[in-house]
């Protein structure tokens, strides 16, 4: 494998790792009694901080009931669908799909939640050290943000530090939710380097803009 095969592919462990622990339900603190590995440690990897070794990723992996091909994107893909980058798919839950190469820094992903057929519970909210970035691309997102519950629809962003407990749920029935998320785990941020329109009203959304707080 090529040095930028392997930049990539470490590049992508940490949401990864991060969207397994999120479907396996654990808090940083639960893995981390669980595994021996420091709650520090964890959360540098999954903010992309930090590589992790062989024998972290084969702890994680068994406490997630994840192979490390799934963790690694290298599960082959059907040859009548070839991909350029595997996503890691979590049954009918989740799926993730990595849009950067490299380790540390602002990185992006791309979030797919299937269509569900009853009415959402809440979204189970975590935090971690960070800043985030999102944006939905099709059909409507619940997020969760501290106390207040916000309904996004495509062209909806919201932005957020990630210390304030976030969770976020399919809030459509009938139609699956695509979003974009960009995360800087150090709280790095976006830097918009143009004017806002004069007289054009903006559709961003977030806890200190606006947004649309209602239940689903």
């Amino acid at each position: 494998m090529a040095v930028d095969d392997v930049d990539g592919t470490l590049a992508a462990m940490g949401p990864r790792l991060r969207a397994a622990r999120e479907h396996h339900g654990a808090t940083l603190a639960g893995v981390s009694c669980a595994t021996g590995i420091s709650t520090s440690t964890l959360s540098r990897i999954e903010t992309g901080r930090r590589r992790p070794t062989l024998e972290m990723l084969l702890q994680l992996a068994k406490e997630y009931g994840v192979s490390l091909d799934e963790l690694a994107g290298t599960v082959p893909a059907p040859a009548a669908e070839p991909r350029a980058r595997a996503p890691l798919s979590f049954g009918e839950d989740k799926t993730v799909l990595p849009l950067t190469r490299y380790v540390g820094g602002l990185h992006a992903h791309k979030h797919v939640l299937p269509a569900g057929e009853d009415r959402p519970a809440r979204p189970r909210q975590v935090s971690h050290d960070g800043y985030e970035w999102l944006c939905v691309l099709y059909g409507r997102l619940w997020l969760a943000l501290g106390g207040h519950d916000l309904i996004l629809t495509p062209g909806d962003v919201a932005e957020f530090d990630t210390r304030t407990p976030h969770g976020v749920a399919n809030a459509g029935p009938g139609a699956p939710v695509e979003y974009l998320i960009m995360f800087g785990p150090q709280g790095e941020r976006l830097r918009p380097r143009t004017p806002p329109a004069v007289g054009h009203g903006s559709r961003r959304s977030n806890h200190d803009q606006g947004g649309r707080e209602a239940k689903p």
